[in-house]
């Protein structure tokens, strides 16, 4: 019996681009007073990173795959499938690489090996909606003499860096290059200029710091100040909320680009409104929408999730407020060529049909007067949806509410 135990160092959450790093430990648990005859051995172990891709098939027509399928294992074969019995198609993978060939412990003993790769930008994130699934894991194979493969599968999530994935089922082959400039990764950026001839980073000036070590920094700190820099500039968003009798009141946001984690903040003025605003409610939405070519039925509806919400009543308010979490869970706004995924913040208010002098009642004749609600009133509806742009965090703070663990392990 051997012990085969992956831990991810840094947490199971990391940006595309970036170097995953596993160390993958063999052990053989017997106690080290056993005779050498309880030695262990292993023919090889491999490693591999795949993405796996799932669709519903009620909402989804994906054109037929030509990848042969491995779900049966011979009892002496070595060919390494990582995604052997998996649902869905393989879309993207990394070269396979060794760890070792012929590997003996003795009782008591064991040897670690470290697996690195550089995870591709040209890749979808990893995302789990309604419509689709896109699964990153690290596949660790291992196989004695005469025996089926074993494999420990290490599932963790790649955030995107940049607006746009070109990977697509079927098509993986056909998958434009990856960029040679680190910065040309960002293009979910693309909006927002940044100053290309000053370091975006803090600076010791007390340090002389060689321009070819600036230049060699690693892509999740330049990728975590670029997104602080995009997403603390603020600029003032005024909205006159209206309907079709008049003017409700204003609403203020002071910026519609966000990173996962924080908090969406706006406020509501409704003084110079000139229609009561009875109540309002504020949701944090995505939007899923299938492209066209792969829907199941010709203007299928989108598929909306809502990941937080504030509701209030606010007649007679003069001003109002509102400050909705993005989950650190949730997955930034991408494209792919299946899917599209978009936020916003959705609006419904209910107006007054009559002015507001007549939405109170005078419930006393006596000197201390008492006001009080009617029973019954005429009400309008309307909503309103603001996109807003949601970006990557950086991947250490998400790994805090990861659903997946650092380390795994499986017994052979």
């Amino acid at each position: 019996m051997i012990e085969v135990l992956a831990k991810l160092g840094r947490g199971p959450v990391f940006l595309a681009g970036e170097v995953l790093e596993c160390v993958i430990t063999f052990t053989n648990p017997l106690s080290a007073s056993s005779t050498s005859a309880s030695s262990e051995m292993l023919a090889w172990a491999s490693a591999q990173i795949h993405c796996q891709f799932h669709a519903s098939e009620n909402r989804v027509a994906l054109p037929p795959s030509d990848g042969s399928k491995h779900d049966v294992q011979a009892e002496n074969e070595t060919v390494f499938v990582p995604n052997r019995g998996e649902r869905g198609q393989c879309i993207l993978s990394t070269p396979p690489k060794i760890l070792f060939c012929d590997l003996r412990l003795d009782p008591g003993e064991s040897k670690s090996y470290s697996y690195c790769e550089t995870l591709p930008v040209d890749g979808p994130p990893s995302f789990r909606g309604q419509s689709v699934k896109y699964v990153y894991k690290l596949t660790i194979g291992c196989q004695r003499v005469n025996s089926p493969i074993k494999l420990l599968r290490v599932p963790f999530r790649v955030l995107m860096l940049h607006g746009e994935a070109t990977r697509c089922p079927a098509r993986a082959g056909q998958a434009a290059p990856c960029p040679a400039n680190a910065l040309t990764f960002f293009t979910g950026l693309k909006d927002y200029q940044f100053p290309q001839d000053e370091a975006v980073a803090p600076s010791n000036p007390f340090l002389e710091e060689e321009e070819s070590l600036k230049k060699d920094s690693r892509l999740a700190d330049l990728a975590t100040e670029l997104l602080m820099v995009a997403t603390s500039r603020r600029s003032l968003h005024l909205y006159n909320i209206s309907n079709t009798r008049g003017k409700v009141g204003t609403f203020c946001i002071f910026k519609t680009v966000y990173k996962i984690g924080e908090d969406v903040i706006g406020t509501f003025n409704f003084s110079e409104g000139d229609i009561p605003c009875l109540q309002f409610s504020v949701s944090l939405q995505t939007e899923e929408s299938i492209q066209e070519e792969f829907q199941r039925r010709r203007g299928q509806p989108v598929s909306f999730t809502m990941h937080a919400r504030h509701q209030e009543s606010c007649l007679h308010t003069a001003q109002s407020s509102f400050s909705l979490p993005i989950p650190l869970s949730s997955t930034p706004g991408f494209t792919t060529n299946i899917v599209s995924l978009k936020w916003r913040l959705h609006f419904e208010f209910v107006t007054s049909g009559e002015s507001a002098g007549t939405c109170l009642v005078r419930g006393s004749q006596s000197e201390a007067v008492t006001w009080t609600g009617v029973e019954q009133m005429d009400v309008d509806t309307f909503s309103w949806d603001l996109p807003i742009k949601v970006l990557p965090t950086n991947p250490i703070l998400a790994s805090y509410v990861s659903q997946f663990s650092s380390t795994n392990s499986i017994t052979i």
